[in-house]
Formats: C-alpha cells, sequence, structure tokens
C-alpha cells in the first residue's frame, strides 16, 4: 500500500472500530463490507482465524505483513459469548487482546474482527436475545463483521430469524454473512442452488443486502478423523456462487482445518471468498502446551466426555500463565502456518488489491 491508500483507509475506518482504537491509532482495523465488496470477482480468499488461544495472534499477523494480505479474527458464539464461551473471551477482551498484539507488532494491514456464527437453533425468544444482545456486544467492543446462523431450523424460520437479527448491522452499515444449510459434513444435507438463491432474494426483499452466504457444500468443522476424507462439492458451490453473484454475495467456506492446501487453492475458482480456519490454530496451541498441561486438559475432556477444546475455559488460567517460549513457540508455528494458508488462498498482495479497489 502506498501512503495515499494507507491515509484513505484509516479515514474510513468504522465508528465503533474508531471508538474502541482512537481516531490517532494507526491500527487498519476495516468494515468487511468494503473489503467483501472489493473482492468479490478476484479469485483470492481472505483467511479468518477463530483463535480460541490467543498466543496464534502475533504469529497470524507477522505472516499478513510479510505477505501483504487482509486477514480476519473471529469467535463463534459458543466461543466468545457476552460470558466468553468456552474460550472466556467475552467479545470487550478479545478485541482488546487482538489490539494489544496489532500495537506489540506495530501491526500495518487491515483486518476486519468478525462475529462468526451467531446462532439460533431453537425458535424461542429466548434464543433470538441471546444473539440480540451478543450482536449488541460485539458491535460496542468493536467488531467490525456478523454472521448470523439460523441454519439449524426450517427455512421460513432461519429467514425470519436472520432478518430480525440483521437490522442494526444494516444500520451500521458493517460486514454481514448469513447461512442457508447447516455445516454437518459430507454426510449432511448439501444446499442446493434454489435454496441458496431464494434465501438471498429474501433478504434482499427484506432491504438485507449480505457480503456473504455460508453453505453447506460437504465440509465439517473439527479435525477430520484418521483416514477420513475431505468431500466439497466444488461443483455446486460454484453454481450457487453463480446464481447470488448479480446480488452482490460470494461464498463464505467453514471447516477447512485438514483440507489438503492443494485443494483449498482452487476454492476461490467457486466463487469463495473468506475461508475459516479455527481448529488449526487450536492444534498449533496444544502442541506447545506444556505437556503436563496438555495431559491435564485431555483428561479432564475424558471425564467429562467432551471434546478438548473445552477444557479451554476450564484451564484459562494455567493457559494464559505458560512460560514465554511456549507462547512464542505457538506463535512461531502459526507464523509459517498462517504464510501457507494466505499463499494456498491466493491472498498474498490482497491488502494492497484491497486499498487499491477501495480508493
Amino acid at each position: 500500500m502506498n501512503d495515499r491508500q494507507r491515509e484513505r483507509l484509516l479515514g474510513m475506518r468504522p465508528e465503533n472500530a474508531l471508538k474502541v482504537i482512537g481516531e490517532n491509532s494507526n491500527i487498519l482495523l476495516m468494515n468487511s463490507r468494503h473489503i467483501f465488496d472489493a473482492i468479490i470477482d478476484e479469485k483470492i480468499i481472505i483467511m479468518a482465524c477463530n483463535a480460541r488461544i490467543p498466543f496464534v495472534i502475533p504469529g497470524i499477523m507477522l505472516a499478513a505483513q510479510e505477505l501483504d494480505a487482509v486477514v480476519a479474527f473471529e469467535l463463534a458464539k459458543s466461543e466468545g459469548n457476552v460470558d466468553g464461551g468456552y474460550t472466556a473471551q467475552p467479545p470487550q477482551k478479545f478485541v482488546q487482546t487482538i489490539i494489544n498484539y496489532a500495537d506489540e507488532v506495530n501491526y500495518a494491514m487491515p483486518f476486519f474482527i468478525h462475529g462468526d456464527h451467531i446462532t439460533v437453533k431453537k425458535n424461542t425468544d429466548e434464543e433470538i436475545d441471546t444473539s440480540e444482545t451478543l450482536i449488541r456486544a460485539q458491535y460496542e467492543a468493536g467488531y467490525t463483521s456478523f454472521a448470523i446462523d439460523a441454519s439449524h431450523m426450517p427455512m421460513e424460520y432461519n429467514i425470519a430469524a436472520t432478518v430480525y437479527l440483521t437490522k442494526p448491522i444494516t444500520e451500521w452499515g458493517l460486514g454481514l454473512e448469513v447461512e442457508v444449510g447447516e455445516i454437518a459434513g459430507s454426510a449432511g444435507k448439501l444446499t442446493t442452488v434454489e435454496e441458496a438463491k431464494t434465501f438471498v432474494e429474501c433478504m434482499n426483499l427484506a432491504k438485507i443486502k449480505p457480503n456473504l452466504l455460508a453453505i453447506s457444500n460437504g465440509s465439517k468443522h473439527g479435525n477430520y478423523a484418521p483416514g477420513e476424507e475431505v468431500h466439497i462439492d466444488l461443483e455446486r458451490t460454484g453454481q450457487i456462487f453463480s446464481a447470488i453473484r448479480p446480488r452482490g454475495v460470494s461464498i463464505a467456506q467453514h471447516g477447512i482445518t485438514g483440507t489438503p492446501l492443494n485443494m483449498v487453492g482452487r476454492f476461490a475458482d467457486y466463487g469463495i471468498r473468506k475461508g475459516n480456519v479455527g481448529t488449526t490454530w487450536q492444534n498449533i496451541a496444544h502442541k506447545h502446551l506444556p505437556p503436563e498441561l496438555l495431559d491435564t486438559m485431555k483428561k479432564w475432556a475424558n471425564e467429562n466426555g467432551k471434546d478438548i477444546k473445552y477444557a479451554t475455559r476450564q484451564f484459562k488460567t494455567e493457559i494464559d500463565s505458560i512460560p514465554e517460549n511456549n507462547k512464542k513457540a505457538i506463535a512461531d508455528e502459526a507464523y509459517q502456518v498462517a504464510k501457507e494458508f494466505i499463499r494456498a488462498f491466493r491472498a498474498t498482495g490482497s491488502a494492497s488489491l484491497v486499498a487499491e479497489k477501495i480508493v
């Protein structure tokens, strides 16, 4: 980016972000709407990182800085709700952690902070209220992008809940991702072209203009089991993109951990513009935790019949207190892996590209 482009981007930072970072800050916390509008026809993917254990963040930032790339940091409702979720990172704490690392490493690239999977799984007032409260808390904390996920419910309820929850996001003018078709692996029901088209059309009728549509195309969340193959229907994904592109919408890909990088690179050819990477960073952090701490976390997970990710909150104090050399090892491997993903996503140079297109 040249100085003129940078100054222009600094002037485009959202109001809620400026309240958190300060108007005199040089941190480029951006509105994802501008970013995805700029790259909708560019065959690149923005990497969105679920930083469940935050020591990966500086490594990801340094990789993005080196490769001139836009990235995002995100937490899902289950990971970081108003009470902190299973990562013990409520919105304000998560944003402040990111900002502190950005200051520490002199991070100069444009990025955004995304509310991933703000879910509505049941058609109840309580379920709607928890998501509505979270959206407001994330906005006030400085989140600049949101994903409403009511895909667990039938289409009509999904549409109704999504329309209701996205109203304030539309008023704020911030980036928006919506979802049709629950992410459930190759055994789950895949999103059809007609479902995707109908869903986006209903959003538009309600004067809601999403940037991204998350779909069920065969991916899954979490780690793949040994020997389990990745089955993602890219042909159908491309057909869906062709159907929704006229309405300014591209595809968000969930569940990338475990997908071969040579396959990931092809995703951009099918309209995928945002790729979520979450469990990868957790795996890196776990690899470099003190062995006795990781063993204790595994034991707790086994005894309670839970995925080890839920041990993050239970052992948050111990994780935060690990020696500096362990934190550095986590950041160092995150840096290397982030570079691999950015290159595979064809996102090298995406910061300058976005800056050029926006300016």
